[in-house]
């Protein structure tokens, strides 16, 4: 298969981390490079007292809130309203994480994973680019994007026409709604490897046509990137992994739930209550 004969993902690639690189890279497939570890956010050295003294009460508190409920109690606080200053402060103390998402339809969300896995930023955007809500909240990941998936996603989609050069594209096509009609929430994703089959181009452009890239827009960087869209057909998503210099080493369908691989796990997020606990007490201590 040609790297080269697939569609361009709707995310840019830009420069935030580990797995960033320039536009020329070597031809060759090389392993996996910079594999992207927490980073513990720190106070920075300006901080206003009683920027801090408010950050420490609700941050203790949702902390406090979270370990209650646990990974799917959905803890949340809304931050929309707060002076700018301890928005600030928040914004520096939460830092960045691994998982970044938007949404381009019926509303524009804005979903950053912090880094504290499990703890996520989301954030609602009008068209004229005002924020409609900030929140913070707890999760495996926000359910802003299912539901989108869910809300702009069809149950069935027709199969398409298929032009000369297609292999097994009819196969597939049937096998995807199959499984899409089938598959039932708590069951394991049924994943289609585009990579180890025999598809010509015609077969990869019959399907990328036909389910296309839609709403939901999912970018994970840990080893390189995942990239993650939504279909045209609901429980239907892509599924590519680039490696560090942004060569296509997995092309995937995935039928089922949200891919797992953009979803928080139970330990990460038992870890991270207690970074934050910890960075909560640090903060206490140089206040």
């Amino acid at each position: 298969m040609n790297p080269a004969s697939l569609r361009p993902f709707p995310i840019p690639v830009v420069a935030l981390g580990p797995g960033s690189q320039g536009d020329d890279a070597p031809a060759y497939l090389a392993m996996p490079q910079g594999m992207q570890t927490f980073s513990a956010p720190y106070l920075p050295d300006d901080a206003a007292p009683d920027a801090v003294a408010a950050v420490l009460g609700l941050l203790g508190d949702f902390v406090d809130q979270a370990a209650a409920r646990g990974l799917d109690g959905a803890a949340s606080i809304d931050l929309l309203g707060l002076d700018p200053a301890v928005r600030d402060l928040i914004n520096q103390s939460l830092g960045f994480g691994e998982v970044s998402a938007f949404t381009t339809a019926p509303r524009h969300w804005r979903v950053q994973e912090t880094a504290f896995a499990g703890f996520w930023r989301v954030l609602e955007i009008a068209d004229d680019g005002r924020f409609l809500s900030d929140r913070l909240q707890t999760g495996a990941i926000p359910d802003v994007l299912a539901a989108t998936m869910y809300a702009c996603a069809g149950s069935q989609l027709a199969a398409p026409d298929y032009p000369t050069g297609c292999m097994n594209a009819p196969a597939l096509v049937e096998e995807i709604r199959m499984q899409a009609t089938a598959w039932q929430p708590g069951q394991a994703a049924h994943v289609i490897n585009l990579s180890l089959l025999p598809v010509s181009e015609a077969d990869l452009d019959t399907l990328y046509g036909w389910l296309g890239h839609r709403e939901v827009s999912i970018l994970s960087r840990g080893y390189g990137n995942c990239r993650i869209t939504s279909t045209r057909l609901k429980n239907v998503w892509w599924v590519q992994y680039f490696n560090s210099m942004d060569v296509l080493i997995l092309n995937s369908i995935e039928v089922g739930g949200m891919p797992e691989v953009a979803l928080a796990a139970p330990e990460d997020f038992a870890d991270s209550l207690q970074r934050l606990q910890e960075y909560l007490e640090m903060m206490a201590e140089n206040a």
